[in-house]
C-alpha cells in the first residue's frame, strides 16, 4: 500500500516539516557527491553499525570510533538510494503536516529528532553483532506516523494498492492503514529474531517499531491544549 494524500487540512505551515525534507536531500546531495569507491566508508563512518559499539576491538580494527555516537542521529538522514529517499520523504510528507501543526515548530522537531534517536537504539538493541551499516528516516518517520494514529484516527487516507501493473485506490481510515503498517513491521521484525536473519533482509524492522514506540509515547505529551477536532 502507497499513501497519496490524506483529507485534513493545515491551519499553518510545516516548518519544521519542510526543514527536515531540506535536510534529507542536502545530505542526500552530500552522499551524491562522494566517489563510487568511498561510498561504503562513508556509510561505515556516518550510518548506524551497531558492532562499532559492542565491540571496540573490531571497531579499531575497521577504523571506527566506538565512542562517536553521532550516527544515532546521523544515519536517519541518510539514505540508500533514490527509492529509498523519495519513498520516505513522501511517506513524511503526508502524515509530517498535520502533526507539526497539532504539535508546534519546536515540539515537532524535538518530537522528530526523539524519534530518530529512539529508532536508532532500538535497531541497535536487536542487531547488537551487526556490521551493516543503517540509514534511513523511516524510524523516526514511524514516530510521526504513531503521532497522526493518536491525533487523526478517523482520518482518511487515500491509497494505491498496486495488482501487478494494475492500480487501485481505496480510501481508508488512517487508523486501519498506520496499524496494518506496524502489524506488519512487528511480523518481520519478530521473525527476523526467530530465524536469526537480524538485518540481512536490508530493512531496519525494530526502527520502525522503536520509533513507533517513542511516538507513541511522545506525542500525547506534545500535543498543545488548543488542538482541533479530528473530522473524518
Amino acid at each position: 500500500m502507497f499513501p497519496l494524500a490524506d483529507n485534513i487540512p493545515n491551519r499553518r505551515r510545516p516548518y519544521v516539516l519542510w526543514l527536515l525534507l531540506a535536510a534529507n536531500l542536502l545530505a542526500f546531495g552530500i552522499e551524491l557527491s562522494v566517489p563510487a569507491q568511498g561510498l561504503d566508508l562513508f556509510f561505515e563512518q556516518y550510518g548506524l553499525v551497531p558492532a562499532r559499539y559492542s565491540d571496540p576491538l573490531w571497531a579499531a580494527m575497521s577504523g571506527l570510533s566506538p565512542t562517536n555516537y553521532s550516527p544515532f542521529l546521523l544515519n536517519t538522514f541518510l539514505h540508500g538510494g533514490w527509492a529509498h529517499l523519495l519513498f520516505n520523504l513522501w511517506t513524511l510528507w503526508i502524515f509530517g503536516p498535520n502533526v507539526e501543526d497539532d504539535m508546534g515548530h519546536v515540539r515537532f522537531l524535538m518530537f522528530y529528532l526523539l524519534a530518530a534517536i529512539g529508532a536508532s537504539y532500538a535497531h541497535y538493541f536487536f542487531n547488537t553483532d551487526s556490521t551493516m551499516p543503517a540509514v534511513g528516516a523511516s524510524g523516526a518517520i514511524a514516530g510521526v506516523m504513531a503521532a497522526y494514529l493518536l491525533y487523526f484516527p478517523g482520518a482518511r487516507i487515500l491509497t494505491l494498492f498496486p495488482v501487478f501493473i494494475i492500480p487501485f485506490f481505496f480510501t481508508i481510515p488512517a487508523a486501519a492503514y498506520i496499524l496494518a503498517w506496524f502489524l506488519i513491521q512487528v511480523l518481520s521484525g519478530g521473525f527476523s529474531i526467530l530465524h536469526d536473519f537480524g538485518d540481512a533482509g536490508g530493512v531496519a524492522w525494530w526502527a520502525h517499531i522503536g520509533g513507533f514506540g517513542v511516538g507513541l509515547l511522545l506525542a500525547p505529551l506534545l500535543r498543545r491544549a488548543e488542538y482541533r477536532p479530528v473530522r473524518a
